[in-house]
Formats: structure tokens, sequence, C-alpha cells
């Protein structure tokens, strides 16, 4: 594929790509990414365009579809982003010690343990002694902390859906297929996780 085919925008910017991004017309932060892939390759001549794209669509797609999810659905629930993951780690799989609710969530165990404090004094989740190992803290969630969060999912979910319907059932499926295509190369290219 040529370059000129690589950089063209596709659907959600369809201006000049040498707009100055600093004006009101220009890129919004999604469509910011053609003018960074041009911008870059012009500046480094290395950079493999198609890569780039990759990696800041979806780094721009994701901040943006957690923004919308955790400002419509759980901040007016009290929630932030990573205290909804807790809590959806723990209604689907708890109760579970701390080491694991970190590796499920995606965050550090430093972040679960903050995390868990203010959900726990809000009356959403418990934290209590193994029965098999005395050292270990096991989290759940209290029925309260169960309740709110199926309601919150159900919401959450129907945010989800208006999002996917931006593709037919058929693209969704092959994204899903190609998504997790990326993700399972992560042992492959050495990706570091959180600790």
């Amino acid at each position: 594929m040529d370059r000129d085919a690589v950089l063209r925008p596709y659907y959600l910017y369809s201006g000049p790509m040498t707009v100055d991004p600093s004006t009101p017309s220009g890129p919004d932060y999604l469509s910011f990414v053609n003018y960074a892939v041009e911008e870059a390759t012009t500046r480094l001549p290395g950079v493999d365009p198609v890569s780039m794209r990759l990696g800041l669509t979806l780094h721009r797609l994701t901040s943006t579809l957690v923004y919308d999810w955790e400002s419509t659905v759980h901040r007016p629930r009290g929630w932030s982003w990573s205290g909804f993951r807790l809590l959806f780690v723990l209604w689907l799989a708890g109760p579970l010690e701390a080491k694991r609710t970190a590796d499920l969530s995606g965050m550090s165990r430093a972040a679960v343990s903050a995390v868990a404090n203010t959900l726990e004094r809000d009356g959403l989740v418990t934290r209590r002694q193994s029965d098999q190992d005395r050292r270990s803290v096991l989290m759940d969630l209290t029925p309260v902390g169960k309740e709110s969060l199926a309601l919150a999912y159900a919401e959450h979910n129907r945010r989800e859906q208006a999002w996917a319907n931006a593709l037919t059932s058929t693209e969704q499926q092959q994204l899903i297929v190609l998504l997790e295509k990326v993700a399972a190369s992560r042992t492959v290219v050495g990706a570091r996780r959180r600790v």
C-alpha cells in the first residue's frame, strides 16, 4: 500500500492534512491521528504510518470510550473508572485475593488497595482474611455492591451497544477477532504488565 493511501483520512476527518491543529477548524481529538501520522512520517521518514495509525487510533478510541462510559454511567454513581473495574471483576469472579483482583482489573496492587478503601467505606466492598491462608485478604462485593454493579452494568452495556451499532454484526465479529489477535501478541512483543 502506498504512503498516500495510508495517510488519506478515512471517516473521522475529511479536511486537508496540513491544517494548523491550533485552529478551531483543525482536527479534533480523534481526527488528530491523521495530522499526527503525516507530521511524524515527514519528520522521521522511518516511522511506519500504518502501525502508528493503528496505535494512535486504538489509544484515542479507547480513551474516548472510557471517558464516555465513566462520565455517563459511573461518575453519576460516585465511582471512578478504576472503581467500576474493581467492582466489575469482583461481581464476576469474587471473592478474590488482592493480587488476583489487580491482575484481572489491569491495575497495580497499590491502586486496588486504594480504590478498595473507598469502595469499602461506601459499603460496596468487604475484605476478610482467607480461611486457607491467614496472610491473604479476600475482597468481595457486599449485597449492596452486587445490586449497584448489576444496575450500573446494564446501563454501561447500553452505551457499549450504542457504540457497537456503528458496525454491522459481521463487522463487530471481525473487529473482535482482529483485536484479540493483536492482544494475543503481547507475549511475542514482550509487553510489560502492571505489578
